[in-house]
């Protein structure tokens, strides 16, 4: 079954399946699946072509894959634009949401952590 251009997994439940789609989660799966009144449990694959048409026109109202792609691009885009302190967050790789960055985001900052391990014990020998 294909939905907006992508491929949905025919052997899993439709709930689960439907979420390969980029902007659609578990919980936005189950809403349009008791939009159109389809059950959850039923599997991808064994959907009827009425089924699978009403499952297409409800996602095909949401905001999902390219277009949702775009928006947020276009929304961090923005936010660097106006120099806002997330926008330049978002320009130098690190979390914008008051994370820890001393010891978490290791690989984005290039803090690599060293230990005790080989490293130093080679040192001290000499």
């Amino acid at each position: 079954m294909r939905i907006s251009g992508i491929t949905i997994k025919d052997n899993k439940r439709l709930a689960v399946s439907l979420t390969g789609i980029y902007g659609i989660g578990f919980s936005r799966a189950k809403d349009i699946l008791a939009q159109v009144d389809i059950d959850p449990e039923k599997h991808a694959g064994n959907l009827s072509k009425d089924e699978e048409n009403l499952i297409r026109t409800a996602v095909g109202e949401l905001r999902i894959e390219g277009d949702l792609k775009r928006e947020i691009s276009e929304n961090i885009k923005r936010l660097k634009d106006i120099k806002s302190y997330r926008g330049s967050r978002h320009d130098k790789h690190l979390p914008g949401r008051g994370q820890r960055t001393k010891t978490n985001s290791r690989t984005v900052r290039g803090n690599v952590r060293r230990t005790m391990g080989s490293g130093k014990r080679k040192l001290e020998k000499k």
